[in-house]
C-alpha cells in the first residue's frame, strides 16, 4: 500500500495513564485506565479513541457506498461500541458493535449501504478477521 495520508501520534507517561498527542499539536489528550478496568476514570481511553475513529470513518463509507449505489443516506449517525477483554490463550481483545441509523430508507436498503460500506472502510478491513464486529442497522 502507497499511504496518502499518515497520522502520526506520540504517548508518553505510563501508556494508558498518561498523554497522548498527534504530531501536529491538534488533538492532545489525558489518558487514564477506566474505573471499570481498575483503573482511576475521569480522562480518555484508548478504546474510546479507537471507537471516535472507527465510528467517523465507518459514516464516511457509509455516505460514500450510498452514493455510489444510489441510496440516499440523509440523517444518518453511526455509533461505534469498542470493548476489551481477556482472550483465550491471555492478553486482551477488542470486540466492535457499529449501531447505524438512516433514516428515509428501507431496512434492506440500508442493510446494503452499511455491508457495502463494512466492505470499503479502513478500519472495517483492519480488523476483519481480527476480532468480531456486529452492525446494528436501524431506519426511521
Amino acid at each position: 500500500m502507497d499511504p496518502i495520508y499518515t497520522a502520526v501520534a506520540t504517548s508518553l507517561g505510563d501508556g494508558r495513564n498518561g498523554t497522548a498527542a498527534t504530531s501536529d499539536g491538534i488533538l492532545q489528550v489525558q489518558l487514564a485506565v477506566p474505573t471499570e478496568m481498575g483503573g482511576p476514570g475521569g480522562a480518555v481511553n484508548p478504546e474510546q479513541l479507537f471507537a471516535l475513529g472507527y465510528s467517523a470513518c465507518f459514516h464516511s463509507a457509509l455516505k460514500g457506498q450510498g452514493k455510489a449505489l444510489g441510496i440516499p443516506v440523509q440523517d444518518s449517525a453511526v455509533t461505534a461500541e469498542v470493548g476489551i477483554g481477556s482472550i483465550d490463550g491471555g492478553g486482551y481483545g477488542l470486540a466492535v458493535t457499529l449501531r447505524v441509523e438512516m433514516g428515509g430508507v428501507s431496512l434492506e436498503d440500508a442493510r446494503r449501504v452499511a455491508e457495502a460500506a463494512h466492505q470499503v472502510c479502513p478500519y472495517s478491513n483492519a480488523t476483519r478477521g481480527n476480532i468480531d464486529v456486529r452492525i446494528d442497522v436501524e431506519v426511521g
